[in-house]
């Protein structure tokens, strides 16, 4: 999400620096790549759960896990791995292409 000139001017203004989760974090690039997937893997199987009508209780049956660790997926927490990601993502019924599409290739 990015902020408007005219409030960053604004922050700016006040004495505070803007900047994005790279300059914040201090990420080297590939580390920011690291992250965004997992955001937008989070994403994806909140949408898909939710499209599906299913609880997180439900999907965490289907993978045979816990209610709070999805909630946990679908926060993209850090203790979550990619691998959980998208083996949730595959319980949902996705495929290797729609997993390429969500990660942008």
């Amino acid at each position: 999400m990015k902020m408007k000139k005219k409030r960053i001017k604004e922050l700016e203004t006040k004495g505070f620096v803007v900047g994005d989760i790279q300059d914040f974090l201090g990420l080297a690039p590939e580390e920011v790549e690291y992250v965004e997937m997992k955001v937008v893997l989070s994403r994806k199987v909140k949408e898909l759960r939710e499209q599906q009508k299913l609880t997180q209780l439900g999907l965490a049956r289907k993978l045979g896990s816990s209610q709070s660790r999805i909630s946990k997926i679908e926060a993209g927490d850090s203790s979550v791995s990619i691998d959980l990601q998208i083996r949730g993502l595959l319980a949902l019924g996705a495929n290797r292409e729609d997993i390429a599409e969500v990660i942008g290739y």
